[in-house]
Parts: C-alpha cells; sequence; structure tokens
C-alpha cells in the first residue's frame, strides 16, 4: 500500500488497529491523540515507518501542526482518516448544554478541523481521500443513552455528505468516505462521558480486528459510505421505511 495515511484517535481501539493493520500492508503513517506513552506504543508496534505526533483534534492549531509533520516528513498525504471521537450515557431528559458542547467537540469539530486543514493539500493535487469514522448511530438513533453522541454522529454524516457533492463539481478525484461501525469491543465505553457499559462486554460485539479491516478496505476501494457490520444495511433500510415500527420491535442492548 503505497499510501501515506493520517490518522486521529490512533492510541487505542480501532484508530490503533487500523494503524497496525495498515503498517503490515507498507503504508506509511501518521499517528496522533493526545496520550503520548501510548501514541509513541502504537507507532512501535507499527512494521512499517510510522510517526507519532501528540495533537488534540479539537484544536485547529494542532491540527495544522500534524498536517505540517506529515507534509515535512512525507511530502504529501493521501489519506486523512478522522477517527478521534468520545460518547456519551445520558438520556435527552438529563442532557446539559455542557454535554451537547462536549459531543459536537469531540465528534463534530475534530472531524471539521481535520477536513478542513487536509482540504487544500488535497485540492492542490486534486488528489486523496478523507475517511470520517462515524457510527450506525449516525444512522439509526437506537440506544437512547447515547443520545447526543448519536445526534452529532448525524451531523458528521451530513457534514459529510455535503463535502462529497461541493468536490463532486470541483475535484472528483477527491474521496470523503464515512465509515459506521455498530458496537466494536474496545474501550468505547469506559471512556464514554458519564461511564456506561463496557463496550467489550455486550452481545454482538464486533471484535476491533474486524471493524479495522473493513476501513483498510475502503481506503485500498474507495466510496461514499461503509459500514462495519453486514447486516446494518438491512437494519437501515427497516428503520427508514417504517421508523415507529422499527422502534417498536428494537430492543436496546447497551450500545
Amino acid at each position: 500500500m503505497d499510501k501515506v495515511i493520517v490518522i486521529t484517535g490512533s492510541s487505542g481501539g480501532i484508530g490503533a488497529e487500523l494503524a497496525r493493520q495498515a503498517a503490515g500492508q507498507g503504508a506509511r503513517l501518521v499517528l496522533a491523540a493526545r496520550r503520548k506513552a501510548e501514541l509513541e506504543a502504537v507507532a512501535a508496534q507499527c512494521e512499517s515507518e510510522a510517526l507519532a505526533v501528540v495533537t488534540d483534534a479539537t484544536r485547529r492549531a494542532d491540527m495544522e501542526r500534524l498536517r505540517d509533520a506529515a507534509l515535512a516528513r512525507f511530502g504529501r498525504i493521501d489519506v486523512w482518516v478522522n477517527n478521534a471521537g468520545r460518547g456519551i450515557t445520558r438520556s435527552v431528559a438529563e442532557l446539559t448544554e455542557a454535554d451537547l458542547e462536549a459531543m459536537w467537540r469531540d465528534n463534530v469539530n475534530s472531524a471539521l478541523n481535520g477536513m478542513q486543514v487536509v482540504l487544500p493539500h488535497f485540492q492542490a493535487r486534486n488528489a486523496g481521500q478523507i475517511v470520517n469514522v462515524s457510527s450506525t448511530l449516525g444512522r439509526l438513533p437506537i440506544v437512547p443513552h447515547r443520545s447526543a453522541y448519536s445526534a452529532a454522529k448525524h451531523a458528521l454524516n451530513a457534514l459529510s455528505a455535503c463535502l462529497r457533492q461541493d468536490l463532486r463539481e470541483t475535484h472528483p478525484s477527491i474521496t470523503v468516505t464515512v465509515v459506521m461501525p455498530d458496537v466494536v469491543a474496545t474501550a468505547f465505553g469506559d471512556n464514554a462521558l458519564g461511564g456506561g457499559p463496557d463496550s467489550r462486554t455486550l452481545p454482538g460485539a464486533q471484535r476491533v480486528e474486524d471493524a479495522a479491516k473493513v476501513i483498510l478496505e475502503a481506503i485500498e476501494h474507495p466510496r461514499a459510505e461503509v459500514y462495519t457490520q453486514v447486516s446494518t444495511q438491512a437494519q437501515v433500510e427497516r428503520y427508514y421505511r417504517d421508523v415507529g415500527a422499527f422502534e417498536a420491535g428494537y430492543r436496546c442492548l447497551g450500545g
């Protein structure tokens, strides 16, 4: 894989596993996260050249520095993966303005920063791929205690689609891909605002290796949207065909 790939949120979970798998295919990597020790440990596990850059994705200046570090090391960026994000465990009735601001900052602003800082480089080359890691909850708002997280991922999906359509008119060789994992066996639940169930213990949680493999395949074969579980597409179609009937028959398992 002759690609230079930037991955935010790569100190653990899906981002770290994606880094390891991409390295195994020969990609050159620029890994970003706030946790320095964990980030450097992931970089050390990669079999190809990997640059670790401590980055807070919610800060535009940090993301600009990340882009500049990637260009200084490798001369170009081929793929930018916006994977940084955070969940929440709050019902709508319990949400505060601070909760909403946190979800927007961590899941939308972080990705918007990534899209905007790399876009001029991609436009100058008329080439590149932006991969925004969203969630099935960005299509199916069916886990009530993930309320504001679900809302933020809906917003991310919409921004991604709008950017993709804008670029189709001016820079058709730039791809914007939205990846929507379902429950993945990571520490996502532990790290959610307000705590919550450990995603690794939930029934049907997807192996992180399998989720990352789907993302890597979407990098090798770019397209607009990807679900990491094959059954999700049918669920989405049933949901929008009759929302009330779907909700009445759905049993939340924790999310």
